[in-house]
């Protein structure tokens, strides 16, 4: 084992919660390399010295230049805004230091393609964090597809659906400005990916994408939203499936509504992250009588639950998706080899989003 020095940029949500990761990682895997927690970067030295005394790191600065280039940071983590992501990947690439970045990997298409050639030229590791698909229950389910256990699949409906704007006079802020922002930017890449993950490339699409509450209050009067509440897009994927995706945070109710249904030729599957440590499976064999979804509670059998649990049916959490994605980006970098989702992953999804703007604007079908 041996120590390889961490560095955090931003320190909010997620860079909290990839300080926790990788604080825990080398306790819950066993890993080769044992993260060391280095320095966090903020946007203020009193908010980055906050981070750093909460989190454990040694140093704290507001200069993200700073940290990329200190020596004793060998990987980098980028947990800042999506408008940032481009320039720090491409700081951090040039300073021949992998690369873990926040998704979704840049705030534009031309951001993805930049950072994906960066990466590609420079061979570091580098990955995306799109950390839902590697609950336990989601890594079984691309196994069981994968394995034939549902036959040829033929349909796919997924969606991420939230209700953080669902209420009309809830006062205005960043997530109601710039398209990087809106739900398209926000929600969609993790809904995308795992659609991609699953089922594969997606061929052609059609998109509809809507503002439904087009201006928030705030002190100074009304203020104008410049991004989306919900969209849809049907599909064609590549293999010949069809599905159906939508994205929404203002669908009240909905608090963690990452789910899907994958309907295959003889059997199929349904999962829904508010109970993410289930997985409902249907095959297509047995008495008639007796055939139906059956629900599997995860356990050490299925794919990165023992590590943290010997129990079945006890769960894993949020937090536990970051640890694996920790694991994921330490073997990277041990073993020089591409750990999936690369940037080049993260880029595919981007080229979704960007195909179902396109849709939109056009009010046709597209091809990607």
């Amino acid at each position: 084992m041996r120590s390889i020095g961490i560095g955090i940029i931003g320190g909010g949500y997620m860079g909290k919660a990839h300080s926790v990761a990788m604080a825990s990682v080398g306790a819950v895997f066993n890993t080769a390399l044992r993260p060391r927690l280095e320095m966090i970067a903020a946007t203020t030295p009193e908010s980055a010295e906050r981070y750093r005394a909460a989190y454990g790191f040694a140093r704290a600065t507001a200069e993200w230049r700073e940290l990329v280039n200190d020596t004793l940071i060998e990987a980098i983590v980028i947990a800042s805004p999506q408008e940032l992501h481009r320039e720090i990947a491409l700081a951090a690439f040039a300073a021949g230091k992998p690369v873990l970045c926040e998704k979704p990997l840049g705030a534009s298409l031309s951001d993805a393609i930049a950072m994906t050639e960066a990466a590609e030229k420079a061979r570091l590791p580098n990955m995306v964090g799109f950390n839902y698909i590697r609950t336990p229950a989601s890594q079984y389910a691309r196994h069981l597809i994968s394995s034939g256990a549902i036959g040829q699949v033929v349909w796919f409906r997924g969606e991420h659906t939230e209700d953080f704007d669902a209420d009309a006079t809830k006062p205005a802020a960043w997530r109601n400005q710039g398209m990087a922002n809106g739900t398209m930017g926000d929600l969609a890449p993790h809904m995308i990916n795992a659609a991609l993950a699953l089922i594969g490339p997606i061929a052609t699409l059609v998109s509809d994408i809507d503002t439904v509450h087009k201006t928030r209050p705030s002190v100074d009067g009304p203020v104008t939203v410049t991004n989306d509440d919900q969209a849809q897009f049907l599909c064609r994927f590549a293999n010949g499936a069809m599905g159906h995706l939508s994205f929404s945070r203002i669908a009240t109710g909905r608090k963690m509504g990452y789910a899907y249904e994958i309907t295959g030729t003889t059997g199929a599957i349904r999962f829904d992250q508010e109970d993410q440590n289930a997985l409902w499976l249907y095959k297509s064999e047995g008495p008639a009588a007796e055939r139906g979804f059956r629900k599997i509670l995860t356990g050490p059998d299925h794919p990165d639950y023992l590590p943290f649990c010997q129990g079945p049916g006890h769960g894993t959490g949020y937090q536990d998706q970051i640890i694996i994605e920790a694991r994921d980006f330490l073997t990277a970098i041990e073993t020089g080899k591409p750990v999936w989702p690369t940037f080049r992953d993260g880029l595919a999804v981007m080229q979704v989003i960007d195909a179902a703007h396109r849709s939109h604007a056009s009010k046709q079908w597209v091809t990607l």
